[in-house]
């Protein structure tokens, strides 16, 4: 959706693509989920080399790219290249991919080599076609099942240079607005997949209650019940806040023109902030949809029993994990201060 035409991309605007992400996460969590994945994943060519883009894109079709930033591998420099051997995690869409990336610790000689930005060893991305890869069933899960997040594997590759890459901070050779805000709209993108699944939960449970459904001892239906009607209200009220921060957050982030070259979580601490609340406030949505539905929605046939699970793996994920409040906490008093 972001990527330029230019590569055949639709390069849509970061806020119109972020609705696209909700609304198909409305339908179904999982597919919110890839869909978010895939736009992300679709940009990352652009952070390594044209010659990378060019040998990816150049038949202007859509190119599905999948992914693990977790530093679970080693590159070790050789002539032409990386030596690359690792098992990651967490690759969503990996199935369908046609290229898959992973993160690696790189390695010279044996020992790691030091970041030039910081304590700890240089950590960079690469991509490599899916047929190099061995992905291994390991995804079975509460949550986001549809994903098919498995582990996926290398063992003694030569990677090139020019499949490498700095993720998410790293410059572009691409001028696009996009380039500069990615990883801001990397972490506003999951508020975007809480934000669809919240609002499918509602709408699950307006019309399970529309269906004229009475509770044990109750004399009226569900939808014409007091307690039903506030609690909707409440609950309609969190997901209108968490929709509205989200929009004013990927607008802000959009239309700011300049073109941040700073790294780190410290970065993107106002869209962690933001990113996290909205995730909270969603899965208490979707919880609160499966307390006044009843025991209607225990059954595996419930789509709001699922919306709850999915909701609670996708906020198990590190951009919107509480802990980044300490980030978020830092940038707060030093803007105050």
């Amino acid at each position: 959706m972001l990527v330029p035409r230019h590569y055949g991309g639709l390069e849509l605007d970061a806020p119109s693509t972020l609705q696209v992400v909700a609304a198909l996460a409305g339908l179904d969590g999982s597919v919110g989920w890839n869909a978010m994945i895939g736009h992300i994943g679709a940009l990352m060519p652009f952070l390594a080399s044209p010659d990378l883009c060019e040998e990816i894109y150049r038949d202007g079709k859509d190119h599905i790219i999948a992914g693990s930033g977790q530093p679970a591998g080693t590159a070790e420099r050789v002539p032409g290249g990386w030596r690359v051997t690792g098992t990651w995690p967490f690759a969503s869409g990996c199935q369908n991919a046609e290229w898959i990336g992973g993160t690696c610790v790189m390695m010279q000689d044996g020992s790691p080599i030091d970041a030039s930005d910081g304590p700890g060893p240089m950590t960079r991305t690469f991509l490599m076609p899916a047929e190099h890869w061995e992905i291994r069933d390991t995804w079975h899960t509460f949550g986001l099942k549809g994903t098919g997040s498995h582990h996926v594997a290398l063992t003694d590759v030569l990677v090139p240079d020019e499949n490498f890459f700095e993720f998410p901070f790293g410059a572009s050779f691409a001028p696009d607005p996009i380039f500069g805000k990615f990883p801001e709209v990397v972490v506003l993108s999951h508020g975007a997949v809480a934000v669809g699944i919240a609002e499918g939960a509602i709408m699950d449970l307006v019309e399970l209650a529309g269906a004229g459904v009475k509770q044990l001892f109750m004399t009226t239906p569900l939808v014409e019940t007091e307690r039903f009607k506030e609690g909707l209200a409440r609950l309609d009220a969190d997901l209108m806040a968490a929709r509205a921060l989200l929009e004013a957050q990927i607008t802000r982030v959009w239309r700011n023109p300049e073109r941040p070259a700073a790294k780190g979580l410290a970065r993107v601490a106002e869209q962690l902030q933001a990113a996290i609340w909205i995730t909270s406030a969603c899965v208490r949505v979707a919880e609160g949809c499966f307390e006044l539905a009843g025991s209607r929605a225990v059954y595996e046939s419930s789509s709001l029993q699922r919306r709850v699970r999915d909701l609670r793996v996708a906020a198990q994920h590190v951009a919107v994990h509480p802990r980044n409040y300490v980030t978020a906490g830092a940038a707060v008093l030093a803007r105050l201060s």
